[in-house]
């Protein structure tokens, strides 16, 4: 649904800060060599493995959401042992950024990489759905399917999910995926990549 680009962006040199805080693993390639020995705190385990292939040597998952990084930043970093780098996509970690200056941090907060939705859905997906051939769709932001959702009626598949289950990775990313007929929405237990692949099961 999006196509993932790195932007061009000025970063604090690594040496003033204390962390990096990525809630995407789209942040991690942007981010230079010299940020790999900084303690690492992602958002899940596969942004965790992604850091790790990257470089980074001390990476620490929060295993869920925005709101369980920013406890484990709470729980692992100090306020006063200097600012974090908050390395995100355009427009997005504000909310991040403000939980964690409201818990005392300081906070460099960079958008490192765009997503920008894509004009139509893929060939493949397009045959697929009016086949009749896709028995589930993973959603893993509210953003992607409410772009997917558009998609779908700008190609006049609204009807072909009808035997689809959406499978969506929280409440918002199921509550944009309502305004389609889809067999069933199904909502992860945990923001997980794994809890989503569980669906499957």
């Amino acid at each position: 649904m999006l196509e993932i680009h790195a932007l061009p962006c000025r970063l604090a040199a690594a040496g003033r800060l204390q962390a990096t805080v990525v809630a995407s693993g789209n942040a991690i390639g942007p981010l230079l060599a010299e940020f790999h020995r900084l303690p690492l705190f992602a958002v899940g385990e596969a942004t965790a493995s992604r850091a790790r292939a990257a470089g980074f040597t001390q990476v620490c998952s929060a295993d869920g959401d925005a709101n369980a990084l920013a406890a484990l930043v709470r729980r692992q970093a100090h306020p006063k042992a200097g600012p974090l780098l908050l390395a995100t996509g355009r427009a997005q970690g504000h909310g991040l950024a403000a939980s964690l200056r409201s818990l005392g941090f300081r906070v460099i907060r960079r958008a490192v990489y765009a997503a920008d939705p894509v004009a139509t859905l893929p060939e493949p997906a397009l045959r697929s759905l009016a086949a009749g051939n896709v028995v589930a769709a993973l959603f893993f932001s509210a953003e992607t399917a409410r772009h997917c959702v558009r998609l779908l009626r700008r190609a006049a598949l609204h009807d072909a999910v009808n035997t689809v289950d959406a499978l969506a990775i929280g409440r918002p990313c199921a509550v944009a995926l309502q305004p389609l007929p889809w067999r069933r929405i199904r909502v992860a237990d945990r923001p997980t990549q794994d809890a989503m692949l569980a669906l499957l099961r």
